[in-house]
């Protein structure tokens, strides 16, 4: 695998939302660059064979078969840059005024696009998203909080009956 140099690592403006990125392949990182965001995801090791009397290994080579998207991250991030586009419609006037505050470009400490972006989604996620449509938000944390307690639990309350 030849190893590649990028010049100039530095693709995006840290005050911006990221409009493009150096692609990936089965390799490695390459110096392509994709004009657009990169999307959302994940790497799924794979363990090896367990032989008997070892430990697992996991196998950790970069394939791109081991890569699953963040569907509902990728949903989001879409549906707050759409409110964002849309000068953050739907909010409380306090709620205006901080993000009018956290986003001035003639602010002395501007925040970075990865600071600010949490923020819209946390505000999206409580004063917007089920007044325009996005009930599924709320749905899908509630649940994924459920198995996440469920888990919890069961693990807590395991540990506790041990002497």
């Amino acid at each position: 695998m030849p190893q590649v140099v990028i010049e100039n690592p530095i693709l995006n403006l840290p005050f911006e939302e990221p409009p493009s990125h150096f692609r990936f392949t089965d390799d490695s990182i390459t110096n392509e660059i994709v004009e657009s965001r990169r999307i959302s995801s994940y790497f799924v090791p794979i363990p090896r064979a367990k032989k008997k009397g070892k430990q697992l290994v996991f196998d950790t080579e970069w394939t791109l078969d081991r890569i699953e998207e963040n569907k509902f991250i990728n949903r989001m991030h879409q549906r707050v840059a759409q409110w964002r586009q849309g000068r953050y419609q739907g909010v409380t006037p306090t709620t205006r005024r901080l993000l009018e505050y956290w986003t001035n470009p003639e602010r002395e400490s501007k925040l970075f696009f990865c600071q600010i972006e949490p923020l819209e989604t946390v505000i999206f996620i409580t004063e917007v998203a089920r007044k325009y449509g996005d009930p599924y938000i709320e749905n899908e944390l509630r649940r994924v909080n459920a198995d996440a307690t469920r888990s919890f639990t069961v693990t807590t309350f395991t540990r506790r009956q041990r002497p």
